[in-house]
């Protein structure tokens, strides 16, 4: 059986390849910072708003491929550089020097990256630093939770330009605030601020100003604490049982529950209520 570093290479080896050849890797375009068993992301392009051109996605994918191997690691935070902007969605001047035969590879993975950061095991959070449109907007749909700073604004803004959400915007957003709010938003293409969105259930809390990074950490290290085991399955269980009919829904929700029997941190559990004391949980 191949070792866990054997199946990343093999992942990231497949994600290289859905690339064209001549995109180059460039990690500062997307740092990677851990603290403890969190890791936050940054988009590092502040001078273009955080948008994402084809290196960033190649970036980002590779990252998720990395990450997701990794279960110590128990939540991911994603943000952008600067207090302008989460990410300002595609980068609409490399696509207009785009050849035409190209832009077919860079919608496929602008896809990709959504599909990747929702199907991570840990869960994701989205911190919105400032103005996050079209396909800024579409990551954070793909992340569990968001947590936006006061002047943060968001918006599906692709209709305006004479093209639909193609990132997963049109089926993600009406599955979170509904299908009128979504059509709503998607339709007329207009921006809203962070209290339209944590009104509507876009944003999950809105941060005092100044205090996002404090907030975002309060949220991870509130889940952190938890059997992180538990943490996803919970989560898988949510993300996969939601779209299923209820009684299919509920057995999935039981197969779920049996992944946590057997672990070390329940017992843990039972043995810290008994003891009064703090659990130590170790994923196991």
């Amino acid at each position: 059986m191949g070792s866990s570093r054997d199946v990343t290479f093999v992942r990231m080896s497949s994600i290289a390849a859905q690339f064209p050849s001549d995109v180059p890797d460039q990690p500062e375009l997307v740092s990677c910072e851990r603290e403890g068993n969190l890791v936050w992301l940054t988009i590092q392009r502040p001078d273009v708003m955080n948008c994402l051109s084809f290196p960033t996605l190649k970036r980002l994918r590779t990252l998720c491929a990395e990450l997701r191997e990794d279960l110590s690691i128990r939540v991911i935070l994603i943000t952008g550089a600067g207090d302008k902007a989460f990410c300002a969605g595609a980068d609409l001047k490399e696509r207009k020097t785009m050849p035409k035969e190209r832009v077919p590879d860079f919608v496929r993975n602008i896809r990709a990256v959504m599909d990747d950061f929702e199907a991570l095991p840990q869960p994701t959070i989205g911190v919105i630093n400032g103005v996050a449109f079209g396909g800024g907007t579409e990551l954070l749909l793909a992340c569990d939770l968001r947590v936006a700073a006061p002047h943060a604004q968001l918006g599906l803004t692709e209709t305006s330009l004479a093209i639909i959400p193609g990132a997963g915007g049109t089926q993600r957003l009406p599955r979170l605030v509904g299908r009128a709010r979504a059509k709503d938003l998607i339709l007329t293409a207009r921006k809203i601020d962070a209290l339209e969105a944590e009104r509507i259930g876009l944003v999950n809390r809105i941060a005092p100003e100044g205090k996002l990074r404090e907030t975002a950490l309060e949220m991870a290290h509130q889940i952190a604490s938890n059997g992180p085991v538990a943490v996803r399955a919970a989560k898988a269980a949510i993300d996969e049982g939601s779209e299923l009919p209820i009684e299919k829904g509920l057995e999935f929700e039981a197969r779920c529950y049996e992944r946590v029997l057997p672990t070390q941190d329940r017992l843990e559990a039972l043995a810290a209520f008994a003891e009064k004391r703090k659990p130590i949980y170790r994923g196991s």
